[in-house]
């Protein structure tokens, strides 16, 4: 009898490198710190939310504009996302992640996706300037103008510009570039978005609020974080909300009275078929062209 070696201990094992959290049988790390030890009781959820993201630990400024970013975005009444969320939970009451997930999911361009597209939108412009950024508001203004003529003539929105609510201002938005100043961390993404507030009735005649979520996505990306993330962390704020309102559903419910007035009070009406748009011109002689 032969001893043969298995031909698995010569094929070195697989290795998935990790910062975040790891576990042996007796201690759990989480960013090269004991869990228990030195984050629990010791760290608050927001700080620790941005150093899982950023893999660095925020100064208390960064946690405070962070967090307050986190609390402007947590909840705003009965959005889609919300009414969404309670009426998934009275369809299907055993599963209160299937609510929370179809809030989430709701969670798109004219909803809380608004965060990431400011803050990509800023940083496109930001990084396509050419010479150094302004030092001043009168420079802040002449790169926001032209900005937002650029927008205008390409027929695109600025993102962040306008909201449904808050037609006269956001309040929002003032508080968290105040805390940003407090804090020396109004950045140039913020500058960018608060020149673009104060320019922008000159090129389109009238003016609108900066709404909230831009205002925060604006503020995440001067905190540094990846641009690819800011979506992440509106919905990482409105989980919280979406929490509250199943929390207000299980004690006051509202969803059965909204689902019934819809359903109660449709008209059934004559099919109204649908008709693709007519071609704007046909080529006769089946495309070519000599």
């Amino acid at each position: 009898m032969t001893d043969e070696t298995d031909d698995r201990d010569l094929i070195e094992p697989p290795a998935y490198p990790t910062a975040l959290g790891a576990s042996t049988p007796t201690t759990i790390t989480l960013l090269g710190t004991d869990l228990a030890r030195d984050v629990m009781g010791e760290i608050g959820f927001g700080e620790l939310a941005f150093w899982l993201a950023a893999q660095r630990r925020p100064t208390p400024g960064e946690t405070r504009v962070f967090e307050a970013v986190l609390a402007a975005l947590a909840d705003h009444g009965f959005t889609p996302t919300a009414i969404v969320t309670r009426l998934t939970y009275l369809s299907a009451p055993d599963s209160v992640q299937g609510a929370l997930a179809a809030g989430l999911l709701g969670g798109g361009s004219r909803f809380l996706g608004v965060t990431e597209d400011c803050g990509r939108f800023l940083h496109e412009v930001l990084t396509g300037a050419d010479g150094p950024l302004p030092a001043d508001d009168a420079g802040w203004d002449a790169v926001a103008l032209e900005t937002v003529r650029a927008q205008r003539a390409a027929r695109r929105f600025v993102p962040g510009l306008g909201h449904h609510v808050h037609k006269e201002g956001d309040p929002r938005t003032p508080r968290l570039l105040r805390i940003a100043a407090e804090e020396e961390l109004l950045g140039p993404h913020l500058s960018l978005f608060a020149a673009i507030g104060r320019v922008h009735p000159r090129v389109l005649g009238r003016k609108l609020p900066l709404n909230g979520a831009g205002v925060c996505g604006a503020a995440l990306a001067d905190l540094g974080l990846p641009l690819e993330l800011l979506r992440g962390f509106a919905l990482l704020a409105r989980t919280a909300g979406l929490i509250g309102q199943l929390a207000e559903e299980l004690r006051h419910p509202v969803a059965n009275e909204v689902f019934l007035s819809v359903d109660l009070n449709n008209r059934p009406v004559a099919p109204d078929p649908y008709r693709p748009d007519p071609l704007a011109s046909h080529d006769t002689d089946g495309g070519r062209h000599g």
